[in-house]
């Protein structure tokens, strides 16, 4: 599936839900939320959590947290999106835009 197809995916998943008329300060606290989560899922990755209340999991299975993770914060990015009418699309390559100006006018200057 391509990002496109997967925008309208989530477009039209959450609306079925009702999950996408939620007020935008709502959902921004679920990303928030979702952030910390992904953070946590990292945690477990590269540190361990080291809390007896929680089993402790293999590689494989932090891996799969983390990529749960950060599909839920993708989500809620692509809901931010859909209301604004923004494509990812139009996203990645304002971002790359960004950088590209950003980082390769500091190439040039350290070059001279």
């Amino acid at each position: 599936m391509d990002i496109a197809n997967f925008q309208q995916w989530v477009k039209q998943y959450y609306r079925e839900r009702g999950w996408a008329e939620l007020d935008i300060f709502v959902r921004i606290g679920f990303l928030a939320e979702e952030t910390g989560e992904v953070a946590r899922a990292i945690r477990a990755l590269e540190i361990g959590r080291d809390r007896p209340d929680e089993p402790i999991g293999s590689y494989e299975e932090n891996k799969a947290q983390l990529t749960e993770e950060l599909g839920d914060v993708l989500g809620n990015l692509i809901v931010i999106a859909n209301k604004y009418d923004i494509s990812l699309e139009e996203i990645f390559l304002s971002h790359q835009t960004k950088l590209d100006h950003r980082y390769s006018s500091s190439k040039e200057t350290e070059q001279e």
